[in-house]
């Protein structure tokens, strides 16, 4: 475990039941391997790079951070924009800045793939996203002796 064993989870709760499933299965990857975590919530997840960003400047000081929310292809090209930016954004952030980001944004052609990709009991995203947080943590902290 890193020095500092806090991590932040973002989450957009557009869809609230998707979200809480993610939410959930972070939750439970975080406290089997010991970590503390926050959780604050944005009003979309084209917000949540901002948001990481802004706590990564604190000085609450997290070992890293758990991305979670879910875009839903609609008749518009919205969905794309936001998918792209949002993950380009996180992407940047990771590269750029050094910061361990878990990336649980789900994007998906309708609610029935999302649920099976947020439920703790079926694809668990949410855990997924914040396992590969903590190896980022783990990487980070081999790398800077």
């Amino acid at each position: 475990m890193a020095e500092t064993s806090k991590i932040l989870i973002v989450d957009s709760p557009y869809y609230q039941d998707i979200t809480d499933h993610l939410v959930s299965g972070a939750a439970d990857a975080l406290k089997d391997e010991g970590y503390a975590w926050d959780r604050i919530s944005v009003p979309g997840v084209f917000e949540v790079p901002a948001a990481i960003a802004l706590a990564a400047k604190s000085r609450e000081n997290f070992s890293g951070f758990v991305a979670l929310g879910c875009v839903i292809r609609g008749e518009t090209d919205h969905y794309d924009h936001i998918c792209r930016e949002a993950s380009r954004a996180l992407m940047n952030l990771s590269v750029q800045t050094g910061l361990a980001i878990g990336f649980g944004i789900l994007t998906c052609e309708n609610m029935d793939q999302a649920l099976a990709r947020a439920d703790v009991n079926q694809g668990n995203k949410g855990r997924d996203a914040a396992e590969a947080c903590l190896r980022m943590v783990d990487l980070k902290s081999r790398f800077r002796g």
